[in-house]
């Protein structure tokens, strides 16, 4: 490559100039920008030349020929190598231009204001091709579900969220270099349905407003039976009924088979999120009937409460509350994942359950994978036991504290994982290192109150989209506080600070399954420099409260969960904490329908109407009136009416205690709850 610049004076290529190695790593892969960029400084780049239509290209040292038109992406482009896809030809000549125009001009502001909402159809049709345009109009008749990112500062790039995978637009207003996590056949139809996502949220919304959730395309419902007609949600919502009647106490095999029969009729019309609760409540009913220790009263009330939500809610937002129309699993192109820790669970001494958290840097968001494992020993196995199991031929230890990088991968809706094992070398798996300080803003928090406020605009939970790994995040940790014990409760606590100084508490339980987690914890915090915690982050009393799943100090990573008991921690008992009255007034509330909800409406007793009427009376001296008058409008119906009338009050009043639950939960209330200074 001569030293003189051979495209002087020729228009600028802003388009290429725009693509970072990150961009072009995505695009092909790292080894082959390194490769390249190794070439160019051995004085073994292309000699670059201008066509008349604005065609960069270049002749490589080997012969190869190699051409990039306006208007396409790499993918398009053209070279006579035998490379099937973008080669290191196209990446050098790329990097060959760069270098050629590195002193042309201003450098590129870091964030500049555009939309893909500006692409038309028929730009979409050029680039995409008809087949792939056809399938996204498909889905977009079905209706869909997205989040729009705009480009901000942390993020420069604007990317959507679709269910099932993510799109990214990292050269202004140029679609043939648009980014996807979607295998290559989806690849089309994946960035169509993202630029109607943006056209979309900027028909409602102001140029250059804040992220949104969109929903794009379908027919417009005009009630809830639609849906009753159209997917079955109304036959799950009056199997739920029936339990509601009969109670989880007096279910029967055939119920279950209906239950069973009502799900499989969800997932046929891709409505995730109901499909996902019927799912819960099978498990809670075999629960029961096994007596096994999973069984929760309340979780069923939830979850009973969660499909009548959702069946309202979806008469004015199907796709956003029911789950979109996207295929159960998307399959992924290659994939970069960084393991961020993993939960052992397990209450019998038969099963355990195995979830590694996964980030997707690309994507900014979390994943989830799930193992289970049926268990003959006739020891208790316990997390430090499992640590030393293969999962997608590695020990579960060093899969949960590793960077992977799969080509078979495939994606839920609900951000489940699926990593295949039929391609030895299509899976890669290295220690994690430091890649947790390379994590985006999205996953890797730096100042807590920042990132709890972009939460507030966020529906209900029960009601939003039922994602798997939707609180998983890394807190860079710039000093540990204090770690204490609470013995009445068996559960380590630490108050911890990020680097804007705003403060968390690390909360973790202890669990019999686990009996490493706590003392692995408190060496972690109290033994080193902490530089970040992962966890799943919540809010109680406004605070942020982190359930940890590793800890990331300058020597090790832990993970607290597959950790050895040794018992050799001594920690300082932490203060008592008072629950707050209305957090007690609404967990009786809720306690109460739980309860009905297990004995069913049908057979309920004097005692379970005297418990509403005491839960009434404690939400009305705490000032929830509404509440209170919610919660006896379920007892005098009982008493005056059926139980079949009950139905709808009790739905009612279960959806209003949770939500106030949430909101109170998610509200700070000074001087009470996790009262951290």
């Amino acid at each position: 490559m001569t030293s003189e610049n051979p495209l002087a004076g020729a228009p600028l290529r802003e388009d290429l100039l725009a693509l970072t190695a990150e961009t072009l790593a995505s695009l092909a892969n790292r080894g082959l920008v390194k490769r390249a960029a190794k070439e160019l400084d051995a004085g073994a780049g292309p000699r670059v030349d201008r066509a008349s239509d604005g065609s960069v290209c270049g002749v490589h040292p080997d012969g190869s020929q190699t051409r990039l038109p306006v208007g396409v992406g790499l993918d398009a482009a053209e070279c006579s190598c035998a490379a099937t896809g973008v080669c290191r030809h196209r990446i050098g000549l790329v990097l060959a231009y760069q270098r050629l125009h590195a002193t042309v001009g201003p450098a590129a502001p870091p964030v500049i204001a555009w939309s893909p909402g500006g692409f038309d159809d028929a730009q979409l049709d050029a680039v995409l091709g008809r087949t792939a345009l056809a399938a996204a109009r498909r889905a977009f008749e079905r209706g869909y579900a997205a989040t729009v990112h705009r480009a901000d500062e942390a993020q420069p790039v604007p990317w959507v969220e679709l269910a099932t995978c993510t799109v990214r637009f990292p050269v202004p207003h140029e679609l043939g270099y648009a980014l996807t996590d979607a295998a290559t056949p989806l690849r089309g139809e994946a960035i169509a349905l993202a630029v109607w996502a943006f056209r979309s949220a900027d028909a409602n919304a102001e140029a250059g407003g804040a992220d949104a959730q969109v929903s794009v395309g379908g027919q417009p419902p005009v009630g809830p039976s639609v849906n009753e007609g159209r997917d079955g949600l109304g036959e799950a919502v009056a199997l739920t009924d029936e339990l509601l009647l009969d109670g989880v106490a007096h279910t029967t095999p055939v119920f279950v088979a209906q239950l069973d029969r009502a799900g499989a009729a969800l997932s046929r019309a891709s409505l995730h999120w109901p499909a996902a609760v019927l799912t819960d409540l099978r498990r809670q009913v075999d629960a029961y009937a096994a007596r096994d220790a999973r069984y929760e009263a309340t979780q069923v009330a939830r979850l009973v409460a969660e499909l009548h939500a959702r069946h309202r809610a979806g008469a004015i937002d199907g796709p956003g509350v029911l789950g979109t129309q996207e295929p159960a699993d998307t399959p992924l192109r290659r994939v970069r994942l960084v393991a961020l820790g993993c939960r052992i669970s397990g209450r019998t001494t038969t099963e355990r359950a195995a979830e590694v958290y996964f980030a997707q840097p690309d994507a900014g968001i979390a994943l989830v994978l799930r193992k289970r494992w049926k268990l003959t020993e006739s020891h208790v196995v316990t997390g430090s036991d499992l640590a030393t199991r293969r999962l997608l031929g590695s020990p579960l230890r060093s899969l949960a504290g590793a960077n992977v990088v799969s080509e078979n991968i495939s994606r839920s809706p609900g951000r489940a994982v699926t990593i295949g094992r039929g391609r030895v070398a299509a899976t890669s798996i290295t220690p994690v290192g430091s890649a947790w300080a390379d994590l985006p803003a999205s996953l890797l928090v730096r100042d807590l109150a920042a990132h709890l406020h972009s939460w507030d605009d966020r529906p209900p939970r029960l009601i939003r989209p039922r994602v798997e790994a939707d609180a998983a995040r890394v807190l860079a940790v710039a000093t540990v506080d204090s770690v204490g014990y609470d013995a009445a409760q068996q559960r380590l606590e630490a108050v911890v600070r990020d680097p804007s100084g705003a403060a968390a508490l690390v909360r973790a339980d202890h669990d019999p399954v686990c009996p490493g987690r706590l003392d692995a914890l408190a060496k972690a915090l109290g033994g080193g420099q902490v530089r970040f915690v992962s966890g799943l982050l919540r809010r109680e009393g406004g605070r942020p409260v982190l359930d940890p799943l590793a800890v990331l100090t300058a020597d090790e990573l832990v993970i607290c969960d597959l950790a050895t008991d040794d018992g050799t921690s001594v920690l300082a008992p932490v203060a008592e904490r008072t629950p707050h009255p209305i957090t007690c007034a609404l967990v009786s509330g809720l306690s109460a329908l739980a309860d009905l909800a297990h004995t069913g409406l049908r057979g309920h007793s004097r005692f379970a109407r005297d418990r509403l009427a005491t839960a009434a009376a404690e939400l009305r001296r705490t000032g929830l009136h509404a509440g209170a008058a919610l919660l006896q409008a379920v007892a005098t119906t009982l008493v005056t009416e059926t139980a079949d009338a009950a139905v709808t009050p009790w739905a009612d009043a279960a959806i209003h205690l949770l939500v106030a639950l949430e909101v109170h939960q998610e509200t700070d209330v000074s001087g009470h709850v996790l009262a951290i200074t």
